[in-house]
This record gives structure tokens, sequence and C-alpha cells, in this order.
């Protein structure tokens, strides 16, 4: 399955662009704790610039990443970006290696999303994402920072991170909300009733951390027997089960080195059964 191309994946509408739904998550080519550069920074660029050549056209970034250095890289690697998606995201502060305090003020998501543009080095950012809803900002002055964002043309479309059904309907009433970008994966459902609400309203659901999947990758468990039957990877089978699971699932699985990247897009060639997705439902 080494030279599957991520369209094998299928596709999913972004506003108005498609994408190859097995996208590429840029978190891991900072250094530890997503702060500061990557500890090989000739590899985190390698990686990047085998993702177009492996038909990952869909990159999830924020500003908060490094913080900036994601973004950064990204420019140094693929712009202009012939074919890509480049999705940010803000309302983060970063203090310190895996420290992070929301902050929701308009004027600071505006101005991060006005320097997204020139560290990417585009016009206007294809997909911008509020990263967080902070809890000591009316939530409605931050909706109305990204209604601006969108009528002022700095973003094409905008999407919402870690948020709840009541708060995307909230949401959508300011602006249309194309993508949500919610924790789950195989061992990690509590999402699972926005995913039913995004599926039924067409919204992209973005999983972070989709390869966790815990005690259930165990030697002999469900996960590792279907990846023996399949010669794969428990990590190839946690994704074809989000590809198979809900068609507007987009999973961004992250890495800094190559032969991961490479084994994470094969799994857009995996085809379980309906008896093995049936099992894989059904563990918790």
């Amino acid at each position: 399955m080494t030279r599957t191309n991520a369209s094998a994946s299928g596709q999913f509408m972004i506003g108005e662009k498609s994408i190859n739904r097995l996208g590429y998550g840029a978190m891991r080519i900072t250094g530890p704790g997503v702060w500061g550069p990557p500890p090989d920074l000739q590899t985190a660029l390698a990686t990047l610039r085998r993702v177009p050549e492996l038909g990952v056209n869909f990159i999830d970034t924020a500003d908060s990443y490094g913080p900036n250095i994601s973004e950064e890289l990204i420019r140094e690697a693929l712009h202009p970006y012939k074919g890509l998606l480049i999705a940010t995201k803000a309302g983060f502060t970063r203090q310190g290696p895996s420290q992070w305090t929301p902050h929701g003020r308009p004027d600071y998501l505006i101005s991060q999303a006005k320097a997204s543009l020139t560290r990417l080095g585009v016009e206007q950012i294809g997909l911008w994402q509020l990263h967080r809803i902070d809890p000591k900002v009316p939530r409605s002055e931050q909706f109305d920072a990204v209604r601006l964002l969108l009528d002022e043309g700095i973003i094409l479309n905008a999407g919402l991170s870690e948020v709840s059904v009541e708060e995307i309907e909230a949401a959508r009433r300011v602006f249309p909300v194309v993508s949500v970008q919610n924790r789950y994966n195989l061992a990690d459902r509590g999402s699972e009733e926005v995913l039913a609400y995004c599926t039924a309203n067409r919204i992209g659901f973005i999983p972070w951390y989709p390869l966790a999947a815990g005690v259930l990758t165990r030697p002999g468990g469900i996960v590792d027997r279907i990846a023996v039957a399949h010669n794969a990877t428990a990590g190839q089978v946690a994704l074809a089960w989000l590809l198979q699971h809900s068609p507007v699932i987009l999973p961004i699985p992250g890495t800094l080195q190559v032969a991961h990247l490479e084994e994470n897009v094969a799994a857009a060639a995996l085809s379980l059964t309906p008896k093995e997705i049936d099992e894989l439902d059904a563990v918790t």
C-alpha cells in the first residue's frame, strides 16, 4: 500500500474547493511541546515537500504551532501552494512548551488572521478556524470577528474547533461554518453527536489526534487482528475506520518523518469489510 495516492480516500468540498479527504496536520513539524523549531529542519522540510507528491492537498496548521513556526515552514517548503488548501487557526496564546491559553478578543483574532496571511504568503486564507471559543469573551463577539474576516476577504471559509452542537448552531447564525475540528478517534468518541450533526449538514469534520487507539492496539486485540489480516499497521486501520465511518470525516494525521507520512497515506487504500467496521464500531 506504500504507493497509494491520497485521492483514494475520496473527496470532500470545503467551500468551492474539492480536497482529498486524507489530509496532513502540521503541528508535529515544530519542537517538543509544539514549541520552537523542529529538531531537524531539513527533515521537516522534506516531509512537507513530500505531502503534495502523495496527493495530499489539505494541510492543517495554526498560528500557535511553534508559535508561528509551522506556518513559516509550510511557506518555505510549499509556497505558492499550487492545488493545495492550507487551513490555519487562531485563538490561543503560548507561554511555553505544552502551554496554551485561549485568547478570543476580536482585535486579537483579526490581527492574528492578518499575520497568518503574511507568514503563509497568501492574499486570502482558504480556511481559517477559531481554535477555541474563549470563555472569558462573549462568544458573539468572537463570531462577529469571524464574520468580519469573511466580509473583508481576509479569509474565504471559516470553521470552529472543540465545539458542541449548540455552539455550532449559534455560530451558523452569524457565518457559514464549513468545518469543525474536534478530538475524535477510534478510542475517543466523545464528539459523536457533533459528528452526526456535521454529517447531516455536510460540514467537514476534522478529527484531531486521529491515530490514538490506546489499548485497542494491544497485540492480539481487535485492531491488531484486523491489521494483520490486511498486512497493515494499527494506525492504518484507525485511519481507514475514520474514513469509512462518515463521508464528512477529514483525518489529518501528522508526522515529522517521510516514512510515517507515506504509511499514513497508504491507509487511503485500505478497505475494511462491513464485518470489520461493525466490530470496530462496537468497541469502546
